[in-house]
C-alpha cells in the first residue's frame, strides 16, 4: 500500500503526463477562426465553504464562466457546460443570441449542460466525483484527443476529476496554488522588487498575529490603520482593518501586544456576517498576515490581468480600475475598463514582470495582479502591489464578453481596446446591482424590462448592456451586468441607465402591489 508523499508523487506525475498534451492542443483551443476542440467548462468555486457563505447567491456565481458560450461562434467548437443546478433555459438562450454570426439552433446543437441537482455549498468539481453515472456521460461526451478542461479555480479536486476524465486541465497546477496566496503573493512582489506595503510573514494562531502586528506597528510607528487578511480570502471578504488609533502610544512591546489582542474582536470586518469568533477559528486552518494600510486622498485600486500559455509566453490582456465598497473600501464590487490613463502602461510592465515570475515556476493560464494607486506631489501615481489572484476573478467574464462580442483585440501601446471597425471600447462591470426591491424579479421579467427599454447590447453599435448571473435574481435580488460604451462616460451613462430604469420598473411593481384588487382590476 502506498503512502501519502507516495499517492500523492504518483498523482503528480500523471497530472504532469496529462498536461503535457496541452501545448498541441492550444492551437486550436485559442483559434479566433478555426477551432475545432471540445471545452469542457467547470466553474466550480472550490473556496473556503466559510468564506463562500459571506457572498449572497454564491451557487449561481457558477454561471460567471458563460462567457464560454461565446467560444460557439467557431462552428467546429463544442461546449460541455456543468453546474451544480439547472441552468435557466432563458439564460442560456441570451447568451446564444448574443453569437455573432451563428444560427442560434447550430451553436445550441454543439452545447451540452450538466447538472449534479445538488444546492449544497460543496465544491462542483467534488459533487461530480461523488457521482459516478455523471461523471461516465460527461467522459462519453468528450473527443478524448480534442478535449480541454476549464474551471473557475484550480484546487486538488480539479485536478483528481481531470485525471478521471482524461484530458488536460487549462488552469494552474493545484501544487503551485501558494503563488497566490497573500503570503505567496508577497514574495513573488520581492524577488521580482516591486513597491509593496510593509507586512508580516504568515502565521497561524492569533497570538501570533498579535506578535508580527505589534512588530509592524514598531517598524512603523507613524501608521493609522493596518490590513489583517486570512491568507486564502477572495474579494476581499478574507480582510479586516485593525485602527490603531484608539490604542494609544503604548509603552512597551509588550504593551503594544496586549492592546492589539484586546483589539482584534473590535476590527471592522470586510466579510457579510463576519465576527472575531469566527475569524479566529480560520486563521488556524487558512493562516494570515497583517500589512501597513495604504492611506492616501484620491487613491485608486487598478489591476491587470494576464494569461500565461502552455509554450510559457506571458500575455497581458487588460487593465481594471476596481470598483470597492464595504465599510473600508476593501470588497470588490464591480469594474472599469481600461484603467486609468495615468497608470495603466506601468501596470502593463509590472504584470508582464509577475507574469515572466510565474511562468518559470510552472504558472499556466489567468493571473491578475491587484495595485494601490496613489497621486504624488509630482502629479504621478505610487504603486503599490497588494495580492496575485491565480483564477478566474470578476473581471473576467466582462472582458472575455467584450472581446467574443466585437471580435476585437488588445493593444499593449496604448492599453485600449479595438473593436474590428478600430473603435476604441470602454466599460463598466458589476456583479453586485444588488436591491431587495429587485428580489422576485424572474429572468424572463429582466428581459422583457430591457427589451423593453432597449437596454441590450446593440450589434451594429456595438454599444449597450450584457447581463449575468441571472439565477441570483428572483432570491437574492442581485444581478451581473457590463455595460459597453465608445467612451468611458457613455460606459457609464448606460450603466446608470440601467440602474435607474430597474429602479424604476421595480418601484411600479411593488406600488401596484400594494393597491387595492379593484383598483388594479380597472
Amino acid at each position: 500500500m502506498l503512502d501519502g508523499d507516495e499517492s500523492r508523487s504518483m498523482t503528480s506525475d500523471e497530472f504532469q503526463q496529462l498536461q503535457s498534451r496541452l501545448p498541441s492542443l492550444w492551437h486550436s483551443f485559442d483559434a479566433q477562426i478555426d477551432s475545432d476542440c471540445d471545452i469542457l467548462v467547470i466553474p466550480s468555486l472550490s473556496l473556503d465553504r466559510g468564506e463562500l457563505l459571506k457572498v449572497e447567491g454564491c451557487i449561481h456565481y457558477e454561471e460567471r464562466l458563460l462567457f464560454s458560450l461565446m467560444r460557439l461562434s467557431n462552428p467546429r467548437t463544442r461546449v460541455i457546460y456543468v453546474t451544480s443546478v439547472p441552468l435557466a433555459p432563458i439564460a442560456i438562450d441570451y447568451y446564444l443570441q448574443l453569437l455573432p454570426g451563428i444560427p442560434f439552433s447550430h451553436a445550441r446543437e454543439r452545447l451540452l449542460l450538466f447538472s449534479t441537482d445538488d444546492y449544497s455549498l460543496q465544491a462542483l468539481s467534488q459533487k461530480i466525483l461523488d457521482r459516478p453515472r455523471l461523471l461516465d456521460r460527461i467522459r462519453q461526451s468528450l473527443r478524448p484527443d480534442r478535449s480541454v478542461m476549464m474551471c473557475y479555480n484550480s484546487t486538488a479536486i480539479e485536478r483528481d476529476l481531470a485525471l478521471k476524465l482524461d484530458i488536460p486541465l487549462y488552469a494552474l497546477d493545484p501544487d503551485l496554488l501558494y503563488w497566490g496566496t497573500k503570503a505567496g503573493s508577497r514574495q513573488i512582489f520581492a524577488e521580482c522588487g516591486l513597491p509593496h506595503p510593509d507586512g508580516s510573514e504568515l502565521v497561524y494562531s492569533d497570538l501570533d498575529l498579535a506578535q508580527v502586528t505589534a512588530d509592524l506597528w514598531a517598524r512603523q510607528p507613524h501608521l493609522k490603520r493596518l490590513v489583517v487578511k486570512l491568507n486564502e480570502g477572495f474579494s476581499g471578504e478574507g480582510n479586516a482593518i485593525l485602527d490603531l488609533r484608539p490604542l494609544g502610544d503604548p509603552s512597551s512591546h509588550s504593551e503594544r501586544i496586549q492592546a492589539i489582542c484586546q483589539a482584534f474582536p473590535q476590527m471592522s470586518f470586510q466579510g457579510h456576517r463576519e465576527t472575531w469568533t469566527n475569524f479566529q477559528g480560520k486563521i488556524g486552518h487558512l493562516g494570515a498576515i497583517v500589512e501597513a494600510f495604504i492611506e492616501g486622498e484620491g487613491k485608486q485600486s487598478p489591476s491587470v490581468q494576464g494569461c500565461i500559455t502552455p509554450m510559457g509566453t506571458v500575455e497581458i490582456l487588460s487593465t481594471h480600475d476596481q470598483i470597492l465598497g464595504g465599510c473600508d473600501g476593501q470588497i470588490f464590487l464591480g469594474c472599469q475598463f481600461p484603467a486609468a490613463a495615468g497608470y495603466r502602461l506601468q501596470l502593463q510592465e509590472l504584470g508582464l514582470e509577475i507574469g515572466k515570475n510565474l511562468a518559470s515556476k510552472g504558472a499556466i493560464e489567468r493571473f491578475a495582479v491587484d495595485f494601490i494607486a496613489v497621486p504624488n506631489n509630482e502629479g504621478k501615481w505610487d504603486l503599490q502591489a497588494i495580492e496575485i489572484n491565480l483564477r478566474k476573478g470578476g473581471t473576467t467574464h466582462p472582458f472575455m464578453m467584450l472581446k467574443f462580442l466585437t471580435n476585437g483585440d488588445y493593444q499593449m501601446d496604448d492599453g485600449l481596446f479595438y473593436s474590428q471597425q478600430r473603435t476604441p471600447k470602454y466599460y463598466v462591470a458589476s456583479d453586485n446591482l444588488h436591491r431587495p426591491e429587485y428580489r422576485g424579479l424572474l429572468p424572463n421579467d429582466l428581459m422583457d424590462i430591457i427589451a423593453h427599454h432597449r437596454l441590450h447590447f446593440d450589434t451594429s453599435t456595438e454599444t449597450g448592456t450584457v447581463f449575468h448571473l441571472l439565477g441570483c435574481l428572483s432570491e437574492f435580488g442581485k444581478v451581473g451586468l457590463t455595460s459597453i460604451g465608445n467612451s468611458m462616460a457613455e460606459a457609464q451613462a448606460i450603466y446608470n441607465k440601467v440602474e435607474e430604469v430597474l429602479d424604476l420598473e421595480t418601484q411600479i411593481v411593488n406600488t401596484r402591489s400594494l393597491l387595492p384588487i379593484s383598483w388594479k382590476c380597472r
